[in-house]
């Protein structure tokens, strides 16, 4: 009886009825709720973790297969949205982790270190300027270190798409006047 009622809340949000999809939100809130709430660590996300996933559930409500349960549907998302905050939480803490690193680095400057650094800090200025999905790709890679298909898995794109955005961005960077062998040179993109 509850799924016959979900479908037929399902067929009056996809009329734009904003009441169903309340409905809807306050059939399934607990479960979503305390899935997510048991999964994370940090108790402050888990109300932005089950706003994403409620977002999702909107938007994606057309892609929803009748046969199945709904319940479980709602559910499978919350766990992608989890992982996606995971993704993105694991990414800061290694951005933050290869910060600290790189300022270590430089605690004891010589002559050749700060030339090296001044090259860095142009290089990253350039790299600000590409656009975000040429930028993403360049940090992604050379930055954090992942490979090429290890980029493609977190950005869920093609290894091909990430083969042409890294040609695209030293395409860019070096239509910006700098040569790459030379910024690159020994700097924390050596790969170049």
């Amino acid at each position: 009886m509850k799924d016959e009622i979900d479908i037929n809340h399902i067929d009056r949000v996809l009329d734009g009825d904003i009441q169903a999809f309340e409905e809807l939100y306050e059939n399934t809130i607990q479960d979503v709720y305390k899935t997510i709430h048991f999964l994370v660590d940090e108790k402050n996300d888990v109300d932005d973790i089950v706003q994403e996933t409620y977002i999702q559930v909107y938007n994606n409500l057309t892609k929803f297969d009748r046969t199945k349960t709904f319940k479980p549907w709602v559910t499978g998302i919350a766990i992608k949205q989890l992982h996606t905050y995971r993704r993105k939480k694991w990414m800061m803490l290694k951005v933050i982790h290869k910060a600290v690193q790189h300022q270590a680095r430089y605690e004891f400057d010589t002559a050749s270190e700060i030339i090296e650094k001044i090259n860095n800090e142009k290089l990253l200025e350039l790299i600000n300027q590409l656009p975000y999905k040429l930028k993403q790709i360049v940090i992604l890679h050379y930055l954090n270190e992942l490979s090429q298909e290890e980029v493609a898995q977190v950005l869920c794109i093609p290894l091909g798409t990430v083969k042409s955005r890294i040609g695209a961005s030293l395409k860019k960077l070096r239509q910006k006047g700098y040569d790459h062998k030379i910024l690159f040179k020994g700097g924390m993109f050596n790969e170049l």
